[in-house]
């Protein structure tokens, strides 16, 4: 199937790794144009080095996504060197899992607000786009209460929300917006590497609550993404993609 996105111009945060990373290289494949951002510049640098060859424009800078500063600057650069902006994705968390103020706070900055201010700072440029579409990444602990901490579950519930206001409020300009709740997903630097090696008990809990077996895999999330981000998926706004393995077991109405 070709999803459409030869030539588009995509922003991906936290595109250096995992699920960012996924949806960073399934763009290019695609012959989208891409800038991504991430805390470390040597992530992102060692990103756009293995992106090059690709032939397509690709840019990137060293942002902490709760600097609004800092990421409106960004938006605003990536706009300039990719020739506008017809596709962003939020993917970014604190992965503030804690039950205390300090996770509230960080959810809150990082989760929520990174993507308000990515999507407030890129509209200027979506409604430009005739294929203009925003993706916010939100998680399965946003449909039931788990074992992570509140304020994580609450604000990814609250980014499925706020894509659902999204899509109706831009509809008439013709800007889509939707959210994929992943489930837990297993890849090399990720978190569930670090809970696999420093928390067993707790992984092997996780683990056993999937009747796949397993968790995803970053590719596996990534298409989903993609897919809603892309013109393929043209008449998708407003929608929640749970991809999650059967983990969850609520039915979505």
């Amino acid at each position: 199937m070709d999803l459409g996105l030869k030539g588009l111009k995509a922003l991906v945060t936290g595109g250096t790794k995992g699920i960012g990373r996924s949806c960073t290289d399934l763009l290019v494949q695609e012959g989208a144009h891409v800038s991504i951002c991430a805390r470390t510049a040597a992530d992102v640098e060692a990103t756009l080095d293995a992106l090059r060859p690709s032939g397509v424009t690709v840019h990137g800078k060293a942002v902490d996504v709760a600097d609004k500063a800092a990421l409106e600057a960004w938006v605003s650069e990536a706009a300039e060197a990719l020739g506008g902006i017809d596709i962003v994705i939020g993917n970014v968390s604190a992965l503030a899992v804690a039950d205390d103020e300090a996770a509230w706070e960080a959810c809150f900055q990082t989760d929520m607000m990174h993507c308000v201010r990515l999507v407030n700072a890129a509209l200027p440029w979506l409604e430009k786009s005739k294929s203009a579409s925003i993706t916010l990444v939100s998680s399965v602990s946003g449909r039931e209460v788990d074992f992570t901490g509140p304020a994580y579950g609450a604000f990814k519930a609250a980014l499925v929300h706020y894509a659902s206001s999204l899509a109706f409020k831009h509809a008439a300009a013709g800007i889509r917006a939707n959210a994929v709740s992943p489930g837990n997903t297993y890849f090399e630097g990720g978190i569930w590497q670090q809970i696999e090696k420093g928390i067993p008990d707790l992984f092997a809990k996780a683990l056993a609550l999937n009747p796949t077996g397993r968790m995803a895999r970053a590719d596996e999330i990534g298409r989903g993404i993609v897919f809603l981000a892309s013109p393929a998926s043209s008449f998708t706004t407003g929608a929640h993609l749970v991809i999650d393995g059967a983990l969850t077991r609520g039915v979505q109405l």
